[in-house]
């Protein structure tokens, strides 16, 4: 079970801003939090030190690096053994088409999120990763026709907890 961190008003207001902002300045974070730079730096430093803060990366929009088709496959295997569970993540994590995936329980084992150029790529990577696959059973295709909430603009996770 993962532990849950010991985050004071501060940290969340922290959070809260650099979840919409991570290249905003220490200063300018300390003035809206009520805090000194120095310790606005610290508790940055705490935050990533103890895996609250995962990763500072740029949200970049797919359509403009050519990959406008955005699909969820909901993939159902036949066995999951460690070992078959384990060889699928594996391959899953390979495939650059892969944005995101998730093991889920239900009718459904995986629930994967892909960013190709268009339907043909799709085509092949359903054959390479699901047709050639003994161990798939199925997968079923949902296909975005738009975006309502994506990463640039969700809320932050320090708002709901």
């Amino acid at each position: 079970m993962t532990k849950t961190a010991a985050l004071d008003r501060f940290d969340h207001a922290l959070l809260a801003l650099v979840q919409q902002d991570n290249q905003t300045p220490a200063r300018l974070l300390a003035e809206q939090v009520g805090l000194s730079e120095s310790a606005v730096l610290r508790r940055l430093r705490r935050l990533r030190a103890e895996g609250v803060i995962i990763a500072d990366k740029a949200v970049v929009r797919p359509a403009a690096l050519g990959l406008p088709l955005t699909l969820h496959v909901l993939v159902s295997l036949e066995r999951e053994s460690a070992a078959e569970l384990d060889a699928f993540i594996r391959k899953t994590r390979s495939r650059p088409e892969v944005r995101q995936a998730w093991y889920v329980t239900g009718e459904t084992d995986f629930v994967l999120l892909l960013q190709l150029p268009d339907m043909e790529a799709y085509d092949r990577f359903a054959r390479e990763v699901f047709h050639d696959d003994p161990n798939v059973k199925a997968f079923r295709t949902i296909v975005a026709m738009r975006e309502i909430v994506g990463p640039a603009d969700a809320r932050p996770l320090a708002a709901m907890a």
